[in-house]
């Protein structure tokens, strides 16, 4: 370590660049077949792992019992520390490049791939990612199309391309939350299209072991199989348990070291000893990290792990307490960690260590994320801290990749049949179509239904069916029209009575204008319409939107068996939603549909399921249906 002090009055510490060597049995691409062949001959299932940064995902992969015999990335760093702890191929591959995919697709189809997994860069779906790029277009010149944003695709060209058994695919939550769940409704679409049984949800990774705040999302896929089976949900492991049993830094030089002795076998719990089972040597590797600042120390020194930024005294911030509220943050002996993110290699002050005044080190980090003490990371302290903050936690890992495991799996059962989805799709489809040739027309997107009728639907929708039972003969007039004229409007608002005329009266002034009509956006904006009328007058207008109202939430809840209507609305409720809608050209029709579905037909107290084209399929318990003569 080098040190001197810096402009900011703090000593900096230059780590040293860690080489590490490559594994004796390593795999290179000239016996790249015939190393494959080999464990083939074994027995053993190979994997691939695309984006694979340091490995993260690589090892739980290995741990559930898969061989990975091939890594993709495009970062020199993490493909040395790939190489060191991995015996596979560790290929330096930039999958934005048509022709470095076509050449890959070639090798791995030279051998027999059982499972394509990986995570595609996800800072452009996160909400970090976004606002990071946001200020690099407005302020660097950055692309505003992030490229890194369409690599979810180059996943899906090489996984469709190998055909392997299954497919693995983690990203941030947002990656689904953040556009109505499009890219993973179209990833789904297409490798249902391929053959294959999918399951999509967001997952606590603290719920399986991981010792951290961490939400994910997975996406699995599987030839062989319909069920994907995770397990039950594990005691938590607190950030005590997690690194309870590291070496406590010395204050005068809190900076730690590559190499220190271990004794903590005392404290060590069932994780840290979990940790160190392949750890033979006594000693502690990369235990290091920066030093502090004194006015930070001393801030350090008054803080717990429930103080907030604003609670810090005055004369010590060195931020704005009302736009940095969370500017450090001291993490708890008995509680969970912050989600450990590459921004650890910038500054480490969200991972303030629980009890002495220092930020975590490289080594407690990788704990936090599940990876072994023997897992070591290529380069400086920085860039370690970078690949662990990028890297899938290897046990969510081995969670996720166990519920494809081939021998993981459970009975049939009555509404788990291969085809299921793509009948719900097929059938809710139909009924969209059928719908449309009778009195709710106007719920449904269509040639008659254009952005001037979907207008006047969105801005009565918040009255009820009750009170506009005439709509459909109301609106009779409008179908198809391109604008709403004064006259239409007004016999519209005589035929619906008071309150439908309160909410048509901002439309006065829209009815002079012509080339507001033409789009959807542009309507919204004029009436300022709040978000659920703009969204519904976008998916009335044809587009893929979803509605997350309690009326479609129900409906999606009903069919998959779940309560996330109730519980996990903006979260399992969207899957539960995202995967009734699926994907493609007629995904708003179905929107439209469960929308139809939920108003009519699924409603709350009486639903009537004999009239409802999702019985066959629908998880709603026999004995909560009512009788038959409650639906008359």
């Amino acid at each position: 370590m080098e040190g001197r002090v810096s402009f900011y009055g703090v000593k900096l510490h230059r780590s040293d660049v860690l080489q590490l060597p490559d594994p004796d049995d390593r795999c290179t691409e000239d016996i790249f077949v015939e190393w494959c062949d080999k464990r083939l001959a074994a027995g053993e299932r190979l994997a691939v792992d695309l984006f694979s940064g340091a490995g993260g995902l690589s090892l739980g992969l290995e741990r559930a019992g898969w061989t990975v015999v091939a890594a993709v990335d495009h970062d020199r760093r993490a493909l040395e520390t790939h190489r060191a702890n991995f015996p596979g191929l560790s290929l330096d591959v930039d999958m934005s490049d048509v022709r470095a995919r076509a050449d890959l697709i070639a090798l791995l189809k030279q051998t027999k791939i059982d499972l394509v997994a990986g995570g595609p860069p996800c800072q452009p779906f996160s909400r970090a990612g976004r606002s990071k790029i946001r200020s690099l277009v407005d302020y660097a010149g950055r692309d505003p199309h992030d490229a890194r944003k369409e690599l979810w695709k180059a996943f899906l060209e090489v996984a469709l391309a190998i055909q392997p058994r299954a497919v693995l695919m983690e990203n941030v939550p947002d990656m689904a939350l953040g556009d109505d769940f499009r890219v993973v409704r179209e990833i789904v679409e297409h490798l249902e299209g391929a053959g294959y049984h999918t399951d999509v949800r967001l997952v606590d990774a603290w719920k399986y072991g991981v010792p951290q705040h961490r939400k994910r999302l997975i996406v699995l896929a599987r030839t062989d199989h319909h069920e994907f089976p995770w397990p039950e949900a594990l005691p938590k492991v607190t950030v005590r348990d997690a690194i309870g049993d590291l070496p406590v830094l010395p204050e005068d030089d809190p900076v730690g070291d590559r190499r220190l002795p271990y004794q903590g076998e005392s404290l060590a719990s069932a994780f840290a000893r979990r940790m160190r089972e392949n750890e033979h040597s006594g000693f502690v590797w990369d235990h290091m990290t920066r030093p502090v600042r004194r006015d930070d120390l001393e801030t350090f020194k008054l803080m717990d792990h429930k103080t907030l930024y604003r609670d810090i005294r005055p004369d010590l911030r060195r931020y704005t307490a009302e736009t940095f509220d969370d500017k450090y943050n001291r993490l708890g002996w008995d509680e969970l960690s912050r989600s450990i993110t590459a921004h650890i290699a910038k500054d480490g002050y969200w991972y303030i260590h629980p009890e002495q005044h220092r930020t975590l080190t490289v080594r407690e980090a990788a704990r936090i994320q599940t990876f072994p003490d023997d897992f070591r990371f290529s380069g400086t302290r920085s860039d370690a801290f970078r690949q662990i903050g990028n890297a899938v936690p290897p046990e969510l890992g081995r969670v996720a990749a166990q519920a494809i495991n081939p021998e993981n799996t459970i009975q049939e059962t009555l509404f788990s049949t291969p085809a299921r989805w793509a009948l719900i799709h097929k059938a809710l489809t139909s009924w969209a179509e059928e719908q449309r040739k009778g009195s709710d027309w106007f719920n449904i997107p269509g040639d008659d239904v254009t952005p001037a009728v979907a207008l006047v639907v969105a801005m009565l929708s918040a009255i009820g069916r009750a009170e506009t039972r005439g709509l459909a003969q109301a609106l009779e007039p409008l179908r198809g029209v391109a604008k709403v004229t004064a006259r239409e409007l007004g016999s519209l608002m005589d035929r619906l009575g008071p309150r439908a005329e309160s909410r048509l009266a901002p439309l006065q002034e829209l009815t002079a204008k012509h080339n507001v009509w033409k789009n959807p956006a542009d309507l919204a904006e004029a009436l300022r319409l709040k978000p659920a009328e703009e969204s519904l007058l976008t998916l009335l207008s044809g587009h893929d939107v979803m509605l997350t109202s309690q009326v479609s939430l129900r409906v999606a809840a009903r069919v998959s068996g779940t309560n996330s209507d109730q519980t996990n609305r903006l979260t399992d409720g969207r899957v539960d939603l995202a995967r009734l809608i699926g994907g493609g050209k007629p995904a708003p029709l179905r929107m439209a549909a469960l929308r139809v579905l939920g108003m009519t037909t699924c409603t709350p107290n009486e639903p009537l399921c004999s009239t409802c084209p999702l019985t066959t399929w629908c998880s709603y318990s026999i004995e909560e249906r009512p009788r038959a003569s409650t639906l008359w």
